[in-house]
């Protein structure tokens, strides 16, 4: 079996040297490749060691955890490893250690908890079975086979099928206080180039119905409405100032 990484940097390192001469003495990493996009990451990271990764499919992000030791040697000098690391596998990529990502998880557990006791009318106790069992959101107690909730054990069928029903009629008065909320987007923001449509529910749920309002935004702010990159967000903010400067040169 032929080693990919070996086979790049030659006998004595002479492959990968010869391309480091070549480009002036610009460092060269050689990263193995991987269809597993956390391993992909884990790659890319190197020397860093990687304690844990969470993948968030939806905004195409990583928390990547790494203890104190490996903090600086992943995030690198002014953030360029990360940046790196990020711009080569095309996720976004938050380093933490480990005191961090405990707090992220118990700030994401509390949000969790407070939806599911407004959006079911139920009390605590419940909420936290269901975090528990690994649910996150209204549409897996919703959707998810029924016999999978069946098999909790601290809820009876009729339970069940409750927490179902409510889960459903959540999610359709959300559907329409969203349709509602999206109405009122200016044709303006509508309009602006580069704006995805199915961007347009997230930007009215958080109260961006206008044009000026996406261009009030920060970019962090944007990230995390619509889970886009640092890249595309500023991208989008800039477009949305144009008309600001319009006429000025």
């Amino acid at each position: 079996r032929v080693d990919p990484i070996g086979t790049c940097v030659g006998v004595r390192g002479t492959r990968v040297n010869a391309v480091t001469t070549e480009l002036a003495g610009e460092r060269v990493d050689i990263v193995l490749w991987s269809e597993d996009p956390a391993q992909f990451v884990i790659g890319a990271l190197a020397p860093a060691n990687v304690s844990s990764i969470v993948v968030d499919e939806e905004k195409h992000a990583m928390d990547v955890v790494v203890d104190e030791e490996n903090l600086a040697i992943a995030i690198g000098r002014g953030g360029q490893n990360v940046r790196l690391a990020s711009d080569l596998t095309g996720w976004k990529i938050n380093i933490m250690d480990a005191a961090e990502s405990a707090q992220k998880q118990a700030d994401e557990s509390h949000s969790i908890r407070a939806l599911f006791m407004d959006k079911l009318d139920v009390d605590q106790e419940v909420a936290d079975i269901l975090i528990e069992e690994g649910f996150t959101n209204l549409e897996e107690v919703a959707y998810v086979p029924l016999q999978e909730m069946l098999e909790i054990e601290s809820f009876d069928e009729d339970t069940v099928n409750e927490l179902r029903t409510r889960a459903k009629d959540a999610l359709l008065t959300m559907e329409i206080a969203r349709e509602e909320s999206v109405e009122e987007v200016s044709q303006d923001l509508r309009d602006l180039e580069g704006l995805d449509v199915e961007l347009l529910p997230k930007l009215a749920e958080n109260g961006v119905h206008t044009r000026d309002d996406l261009a009030d935004l920060a970019v962090d702010e944007l990230t995390a409405i619509t889970g886009q990159s640092e890249e595309e967000a500023k991208t989008l903010i800039l477009k949305a100032r144009e008309h600001w400067f319009a006429g000025q040169e």
